[in-house]
């Protein structure tokens, strides 16, 4: 599994410490910066994650600013992302079995560290489940046209 990780500056020691997260379970990441606490523009990042996603280059993607929704609401600019703010391992969970999210938002400022790994944890731990959720899955994907 490869995951790409993105962050702003308020979320940077949350993304260094989920990276390391990943590091140690074994899983490839390409971290897409930011680099340093200095301020910098979420958008940017958001592109970057949300590219190497819809690309498949990377199986999913991981992003982080202040409170996850500036860069939810970016990442999702992007055509064939469904990138979800998840704040609780359930909500992950639901975003991948349900909605067969693609990139998992995390907030920086709202969350610690132990409720983060639990989280990604429980994202990338889930697979969508089609069905039912199938045909919504595909009308969301028929708003992008």
């Amino acid at each position: 599994m490869k995951i790409a990780i993105g962050s702003d500056h308020a979320a940077f020691e949350l993304k260094e410490r989920v990276k390391e997260h990943l590091q140690k379970a074994g899983i490839e990441v390409i971290d897409c910066g930011t680099y340093s606490i200095e301020s910098v523009d979420y958008p940017d990042y958001a592109k970057k994650v949300a590219e190497k996603v819809t690309s498949k280059e990377c199986d999913f993607g991981i992003l982080m600013c202040g409170t996850g929704i500036g860069m939810s609401i970016a990442a999702n600019k992007i055509k064939g992302v469904r990138a979800a703010l998840c704040l609780f391992p359930e909500m992950a969970a639901y975003a991948r079995k349900h909605n067969d999210a693609n990139i998992l938002v995390l907030p920086g400022r709202l969350m610690g560290i132990e409720l983060a790994k639990w989280t990604v944890d429980a994202f990338l731990n889930s697979s969508f489940e089609g069905g039912r959720h199938e045909r919504r899955v595909k009308k969301i994907e028929e708003l992008e046209k």
